[in-house]
C-alpha cells in the first residue's frame, strides 16, 4: 500500500509539525483546521521551522521551497476527499475527535486510511466512531515533531495488517523510529512521563519545593534536559490534565489522580507557554516562576 497524498486535520503545534515532516519527505499534504486563521499561522510556523533547520545545518536551504510547495490549505473537509491517508491532530478531547471522524468518513474514498495522533485515548474506541475500524490506527508523534525521533504506533483491536504496515512505512519515510504500543491508556511514553509530571506538581502542591527548586533538582539531579514543570508548560497544562484523566479513569488506580493544583491552573486558564502563564510567567523578557 503506497501512500503519497496525506491530509492533516488540526494546524496547531502537533498538526503543523506533522505536515512539516511529511512535506519535507515528499508527501503531498493538505492541511485543514476548523479555524482558517490557524492554517495560515501553521504555515508560517512551518516556514519558520524549516529555515531554523537549514540554519542549523539539519536540512539544505534548497529543501525549503519544495517542502512548502507540497503543503496545500484546505477550505473544508471536502478538500480531503482525494487523500489516501488522513491524520487527525485535533485537541486531546474524545468528543471532538469522534465528531471529526463522523464528519470526515463520508467524504473519503472507501480505501482511505485514517490515523489519530492521540497521546492517550483508546484507538479502538476512536476507530469505532468511523466506518473503517480495520483501516484506522494510532500514529502518536512526539512534540516538537520535526526534532523528536519517536512515533508510537498503536493498533486498535480491528486494525488490519495492511494498515499497520502502511503506518510503519510512513514512519520510516519521514526518518523516524516506530515503537509499537498496545492500546492501553496513554500508551508507553505518556504512561510513564505524565505521572512523573503530575508527581512534580504534587511536590509543588505539598510545599516540598518551589517551581525553581523542583526543576533544578530534576535537571541537575536526574540529568533531564528540562525540569518537569517547565516541560508541563511546554506540553500544555490542559493536555497534561487530559492525559492524567484518561489514565485515572481508564486504569482506576489512585496513583493516577490528577493533582488538584494542576486542575486549578487549568481552571485559571494558565495553560503554559501557549497562554503566557503556567508554572512560569512568560510575559516578560525571561520566564519567572509563578510559585
Amino acid at each position: 500500500m503506497s501512500i503519497e497524498r496525506v491530509g492533516v486535520i488540526g494546524a496547531g503545534q502537533m498538526g503543523n509539525g506533522i505536515a512539516h515532516v511529511l512535506a519535507l519527505n515528499g508527501f503531498d499534504v493538505t492541511l485543514y483546521d476548523i479555524n482558517p486563521e490557524a492554517v495560515d499561522k501553521g504555515l508560517e510556523r512551518i516556514a519558520h521551522n524549516l529555515h531554523r533547520q537549514a540554519a542549523r545545518g539539519l536540512i539544505k536551504d534548497a529543501a525549503i521551497e519544495p517542502a512548502l510547495a507540497h503543503i496545500h490549505k484546505a477550505a473544508d473537509l471536502d478538500s480531503l476527499k482525494d487523500r489516501e491517508l488522513v491524520i487527525e491532530a485535533a485537541t486531546e478531547d474524545e468528543s471532538v475527535k469522534r465528531k471529526i471522524f463522523q464528519d470526515l468518513c463520508p467524504r473519503l474514498n472507501e480505501t482511505a486510511l485514517i490515523a489519530t495522533n492521540t497521546s492517550s485515548i483508546s484507538v479502538t474506541r476512536l476507530a469505532a466512531a468511523t466506518d473503517r475500524p480495520e483501516r484506522f490506527i494510532g500514529l502518536h508523534f512526539m512534540n516538537p515533531v520535526p526534532m523528536m525521533q519517536l512515533v508510537e504506533v498503536i493498533r486498535g483491536i480491528a486494525t488490519d495488517d495492511a494498515t499497520f504496515q502502511a503506518a510503519l512505512d510512513i514512519v520510516r519515510r519521514v526518518g523516524k523510529t516506530a515503537a509499537y504500543a498496545e492500546d492501553f491508556p496513554a500508551f508507553i511514553v505518556n504512561r510513564i512521563l505524565l505521572p512523573m509530571i503530575n508527581e512534580a506538581v504534587y511536590t509543588l502542591y505539598e510545599g516540598v519545593g518551589n517551581v525553581e527548586a523542583i526543576d533544578t533538582a530534576m535537571r541537575l539531579g536526574a540529568n533531564h534536559p528540562m525540569g518537569p514543570l517547565q516541560l508541563a508548560d511546554f506540553i500544555g497544562l490542559d493536555t497534561c490534565l487530559s492525559v492524567m484523566q484518561v489514565l485515572y479513569e481508564g486504569l482506576a488506580d489512585s496513583k493516577y489522580r490528577p493533582c488538584p493544583l494542576l486542575v486549578k491552573y487549568v481552571e485559571a486558564g494558565w495553560l503554559g507557554q501557549k497562554t503566557g502563564r503556567g508554572f512560569y510567567d512568560y510575559r516578560g523578557e525571561k520566564p519567572v516562576p509563578t510559585r
